[in-house]
């Protein structure tokens, strides 16, 4: 247990929680308070945070990302493509990858999201180029820069296109290169317990580009080392088609098959499940990531959000990769989610706090860490604050409405594990400017040739 004070974040102008209309109290990288309306702190001693001009969110979650795409944005190569073209346009340029590129693009990544209200960001890297062999590493260490929680998958590649896969022979691996890699980062990085600011995952990246031998050994291991799983799954049609031929079966059948169909997996996407598939999937707690800006740019589809709840199944958000989205902000990731779900359901289905709640509480179970996404006694201090002073907010009425509604994208303050991450809408220590020159001249480093 640390010295340091309580503190009283007093008085929000709005708060996602019930009974805090006077605000919370934190200590200790915990919620140990909420003040009713009023009310004052029955905890004595506390430091004062005025956040009568702040909306308070619990802090946001992203549940599916590639970092290293911040380098290949707007890739003229790649756009106007569907999924499997677009992947063939990019993974010669993705080849390009070194340490100190990857580790730019996973600090702008990690960055942009910190600024968008999200504490605790995943990541899935999978392209594994030579001399890039401690990827996992590298951004453990500037999630640890930055103070962002962090569940980082350990990707694979095993089938190249010697073998009938999309990727080039340089960027995958050998699945026991693969799996000796994936033991030594869970048990170099892993933590565990309710405090835990770094995980890792196991996480090929997706069925067709990895061997049968190694879905399953992935679970295996996975099992064996008690980490979750993550992969993409049912994102387009020409997916199902691929299965169909290669495999004789649906892809929920073959993830099945693996032994992946468990509370221990979450999958990216979920577009294309069928209501039997839905109704299996929420019976195995197997949770999906709605990466609703992605789908969108590559017209991969839309996920049956609705249907998906109504069968049991969690739903959480992600910004995907920043070659599919072009951005790393999450609270925009809320917006598009609540967009494209209302104009699938209408007004009485989806309302703005769905789309909120999928990137808190939806989230949180889609990363297995209950303690997150809820502002409530015994939860960590993970925080997102805003204000509404800009042009985009004025007139509002509903404060949490205006977050979703008006568009907001940056958050003047967010706490993670009781520490300011970011304080007046900036990272303290963080040179933009400098990182912002050096990530741009890795990218065109990378885009020529």
């Amino acid at each position: 247990m640390s010295d340091a004070k309580p503190i009283w974040i007093r008085d929000p102008l709005a708060i996602l929680a019930d009974g805090a209309g006077r605000g919370i109290v934190v200590k200790d990288g915990r919620i140990i308070e909420l003040v009713p309306a009023g009310g004052t702190p029955a905890t004595a001693d506390v430091t004062v945070f005025d956040a009568s001009e702040h909306v308070v969110l619990p802090g946001l979650i992203n549940t599916h990302h590639h970092f290293y795409q911040t380098l290949t944005r707007a890739l003229p190569a790649a756009m106007d493509r569907e999924l499997f073209p677009w992947l063939q346009a990019l993974y010669p340029v993705w080849a390009k990858l070194t340490p100190e590129r990857l580790e730019l693009g996973v600090t702008v990544a990690m960055s942009e999201l910190l600024l968008s209200g999200c504490t605790t960001t995943t990541d899935h890297h999978y392209v594994f180029p030579a001399g890039l062999e401690e990827s996992v590493d590298i951004e453990v260490g500037v999630a640890k820069r930055l103070g962002v929680r962090v569940l980082l998958t350990r990707g694979s590649m095993n089938l190249s296109q010697r073998d009938g896969g999309l990727p080039p022979d340089s960027v995958v691996q050998d699945e026991d290169t693969i799996l000796a890699d994936s033991a030594r980062v869970v048990a170099k990085h892993h933590q565990r317990g309710a405090d835990a600011m770094v995980q890792i995952a196991l996480a090929p990246c997706s069925p067709f580009s990895v061997t049968t031998s190694l879905m399953r050994a992935t679970a295996d291991l996975a099992d064996k080392l008690d980490v979750r799983l993550h992969t993409h799954l049912a994102e387009t049609e020409d997916e199902n088609k691929f299965c169909q031929q290669m495999y004789g079966c649906r892809p929920l059948d073959y993830l099945d098959q693996c032994g992946w169909l468990n509370a221990r997996t979450w999958l990216a996407h979920g577009i294309f499940f069928n209501a039997d598939e839905m109704k299996r999937l929420g019976k195995a707690k197997t949770t999906i990531s709605h990466c609703a800006c992605s789908n969108q740019i590559l017209a991969s589809g839309c996920c049956p959000v609705c249907e998906m709840e109504e069968a049991g199944v969690g739903i959480g958000l992600g910004v995907d990769g920043s070659a599919s989205n072009d951005g790393s902000n999450l609270m925009q990731e809320v917006r598009a989610a609540f967009l494209l779900q209302r104009a699938r359901y209408g007004v009485t289905k989806v309302s703005h706090k769905d789309a909120l709640r999928w990137a808190t509480k939806g989230s949180a179970a889609c990363v297995g860490r209950p303690e997150l996404g809820e502002i409530a006694v015994g939860k960590a201090a993970d925080l997102a604050l805003f204000r509404l002073d800009e042009l985009r907010f004025s007139g509002h009425g509903d404060p949490l409405a205006a977050l979703v509604l008006c568009g907001a994208h940056r958050a003047d303050r967010v706490m993670v594990a009781g520490n300011w991450a970011v304080v007046d809408g900036a990272i303290p220590g963080l040179d933009v400017p400098n990182l912002i020159r050096r990530h741009s001249s890795a990218a065109r480093a990378m885009h020529a040739g």
